[in-house]
């Protein structure tokens, strides 16, 4: 069966990319814990991190590096932190996000009324980070 996030990436339901290329994407969550909360999605339907293969694995890593950059450019968190949970969709994704403590990163905290315009106005300052650090190749136009 297809999985969310692929029907996402088939562009089958709306999403605010800011990173595109042949192996993953990086798109911001709905229901994000901080601003620019991003999760970089393998387009490969992998369902454990401990499944997938090493090389996508890497490849997926660096990505979430970049768009980690690119939240601490745009937003100065304390912290930029990483995490795969994996639980809400059977589809590897890397939670990329910044964060001033521990307790910022309990999914308990996920806030599914960020208004559009917020979430929209976040993926456009996270494509300009990144295209400003030399991926523009790898933005899409949205």
């Amino acid at each position: 069966m297809t999985t969310l996030f692929t029907r996402i990436i088939n562009r089958e339901i709306p999403g605010r990319f800011i990173w595109e290329d042949d192996l993953c994407v990086a798109f911001l969550t709905i229901a994000p814990l901080s601003d620019g909360h991003t999760l970089v999605v393998p387009r490969e339907e992998v369902d454990h991190w401990i499944g997938v293969d090493p090389a996508l694995f890497s490849h997926c890593m660096g990505v979430a590096q970049h768009v980690g950059a690119a939240i601490d450019r745009s937003f100065s968190p304390a912290r930029v932190v990483q995490l795969i949970a994996g639980f809400e969709v059977p589809h590897l994704h890397l939670h990329v996000l910044g964060a001033a403590s521990e307790a910022d990163i309990s999914f308990s905290k996920a806030d599914p009324t960020v208004l559009a315009e917020t979430l929209d106005a976040n993926a456009q300052e996270l494509r300009n980070a990144l295209i400003e650090a030399g991926f523009g190749d790898r933005v899409p136009d949205c």
